[in-house]
């Protein structure tokens, strides 16, 4: 049986490589299906929670772990000499900038030595890993034809870009069009009739236009976020409302869709996601200047956040050394437990350089892990009264859901809103309120 047939008949074995926010609901969509799965990880701790049915993940329910598990068809595992069990490995690894700001495909060039090690005729690796044009056959293919094995003849690639949004309760894994690129027509064809049964596979012709399709979702939205950032910063220099801008031009019901502002970027894809082909632009001589703008402003949001509470404080009669903070939501987004390239990190960051004491409160982040750049010692305050009452000033970086807004506009002395949360539109202060 060929591998069309085993997926047609779900009969193949999938290897998920890679158990996180893109991994782990890939791998429960496909045990709804009652394919047989191999979940792969490097992370013993994860390991050992999925085998207890448990998630690590704040919007992926233990119960959704525990059904899946109960119907006996998956493994879970560090031992990645089991990917020579699996018919179709799925690559859902971190792609981040290093500290220069370039491409690192070091977990994409490391799992790739890895599996070629073990690798057998007749798999297919996808990559889903947001990545430059080309990742897929200048880098990840050459590693895996190591093998002695030629590449389209005794195995084959594709690449499928993820687009999950952690906490969406719209537009999940089943109902978001997925775009499905290989370069050679068999892979493709393998490729749309896997990803068909969780999804709506969308074809195209290539490795590199799928890999493309991503970087321009991202980038979209990132100059996008740029462009209402830019004017938030003009408008209020004016003295008028860019919330109340942006409500006014959501009523043009045809060439006008809205962007909202914030404190910066966050998340895995539209901070970096844009500097990927930056770099990859370079290659063929060719400028990016308004991709680079726009991750210029979006950059430089930390810094204008902490400038608006440097003067606020200033306007209380407060300097900002010595000054006591705390900073509401850590997470990059509201009401998930991600903190991936926060602009919260930033702002704690600048804060405390310039003199200021700073505690945090977030309902689903309870302690601060050690991150690639950030090495904090700090956990979660309890939000009462009294300690909302002893800071000089709040800054509303996240707008979790499971906070008691009220209570923090009624105690405490200053408030810098980055999100809005307050729905006051018009004047820039309002009482003990600083939008920023």
């Amino acid at each position: 049986m060929d591998l069309k047939e085993k997926i047609e008949s779900k009969q193949a074995v999938l290897g998920i490589i890679g158990l996180g926010y893109v991994g782990l609901p890939l791998l429960i969509e496909f045990a709804r299906e009652d394919f047989s799965i191999i979940g792969f990880d490097i992370d013993e701790e994860k390991i050992v929670k999925l085998d207890q049915g448990e998630s690590y993940i704040k919007h992926i329910p233990s119960s959704h772990i525990a059904d899946i598990n109960a119907k006996g068809k998956i493994r879970y595992t560090s031992d990645f000499s089991l990917v020579k069990e699996a018919d179709v490995l799925l690559l859902a690894l971190p792609t981040p900038l290093d500290e220069h700001r370039e491409p690192d495909l070091s977990y994409i060039k490391n799992t790739a030595h890895t599996l070629k090690e073990h690798l057998r005729k007749g798999q297919l690796i996808i990559l889903e890993s947001s990545t430059w044009p080309g990742t897929t056959d200048e880098v990840l293919r050459p590693i895996l034809e190591e093998s002695g094995l030629q590449c389209d003849v005794d195995f084959y690639v594709g690449f499928s870009p993820e687009r999950e949004d952690p906490n969406n309760k719209q537009f999940t894994i089943r109902n978001t069009p997925k775009v499905v690129g290989a370069d050679n027509p068999y892979a493709r064809e393998c490729s749309i009739n896997l990803y068909r049964y969780i999804t709506i596979p969308v074809p195209v012709s290539s490795t590199r236009t799928a890999e493309s399709a991503k970087l321009l979702e991202n980038i979209f939205r990132s100059v996008n976020i740029a462009l209402v950032n830019e004017m938030k910063m003009i408008l209020d220099r004016m003295g008028i409302d860019v919330w109340e801008v942006i409500q006014a031009a959501s009523t043009k019901p045809f060439g006008f869709m809205p962007f909202y502002p914030g404190p910066g970027l966050g998340g895995h894809c539209i901070p970096i996601d844009p500097f990927y082909l930056t770099w990859k632009a370079r290659e063929f001589d060719m400028p990016t200047r308004f991709i680079e703008l726009a991750g210029e402003i979006n950059t430089n949001m930390p810094y204008y956040v902490t400038q608006k509470t440097i003067d606020a404080l200033n306007a209380n009669g407060r300097s900002i050394k010595g000054a006591k903070i705390l900073v509401l939501g850590i997470a990059y987004k509201k009401d998930i437990d991600d903190m991936r390239e926060t602009p919260a990190f930033k702002i704690i960051e600048i804060l405390h350089e310039k003199g200021a004491t700073l505690d945090y409160y977030d309902p689903y982040i309870p302690k601060l892990p050690p991150t690639r750049k950030y090495q904090y010692d700090m956990s979660s305050i309890t939000l009462t009264e009294a300690k909302i009452q002893s800071y000089d000033a709040v800054i509303v970086v996240t707008d979790h859901s499971d906070v008691d807004y009220q209570l923090v506009r009624d105690r405490a002395r200053l408030i810098i809103d980055t999100r809005n949360v307050f729905k006051l539109y018009g004047p820039r202060q309002d009482g003990n309120i600083v939008k920023a």
